[in-house]
């Protein structure tokens, strides 16, 4: 792939493989929030996740296996690039719009592309670092208008690639790595 240094190509290309995240709920003051029922996935915190991700140049999948501190769960994101910009398959009823942009070399927002009614029910952008087999995530959530808590990731490269499923996957070892696109309800009226 050729890609601008920086470009949302680029940052999208340093991002495949397989990753072992871990996740983590905190106040707005910072203090642990052991439980989450406002997000997209609500449960307990700290819990964690592999994440497969793949990149064609065009097309961009990515699933997220959870596989413990909270029961097995299993989302599904779509996209594809598109003018530069990363542009989300709509993720459930009243979604306005998803995208991925560039924050400069090694990081990427997603983040909606319009604050409409949608936002104002449910958002939380997402913005992430990539520093070599390494990456964090952050994001801010906001419901019904108001900012209640913050989510950090901390990510481990497991593979460049992600082509089969890891030997912990609770899924078992066969199968395809991405499921089904999710579908979410929280930008719904």
């Amino acid at each position: 792939m050729n890609f601008s240094i920086g470009s949302v190509g680029y940052n999208l290309d340093l991002m495949r493989g397989i990753w072992h995240d871990r996740c983590e709920y905190f106040e707005l003051d910072g203090t642990p929030k052991f439980s989450d029922e406002n997000g997209g996935t609500p449960g307990a915190s700290p819990y964690e996740n592999i994440v497969y991700i793949d990149f064609d140049g065009t097309n961009y999948r990515q699933t997220n296996v959870c596989f413990r501190g909270r029961p097995v769960h299993v989302r599904s994101f779509e996209a594809h690039l598109h003018e530069g910009i990363l542009r989300f398959n709509k993720l459930g009823e009243g979604d306005g719009g998803h995208v991925g942009i560039s924050g400069g070399i090694g990081v990427l927002i997603f983040t909606p592309m319009l604050i409409d009614e949608g936002w104002k029910r449910y958002s939380e952008p997402d913005f992430i670092k990539i520093n070599g087999n390494t990456r964090s995530r952050n994001t801010m959530l906001y419901r019904h208008g108001k900012l209640v808590r913050t989510l950090s990731v901390v990510g481990h490269r497991l593979s460049p690639v992600a082509d089969k499923r890891v030997s912990f996957d609770p899924r078992g070892t066969d199968g395809e790595v991405h499921d089904i696109q999710s579908v979410t309800g929280v930008f719904k009226k």
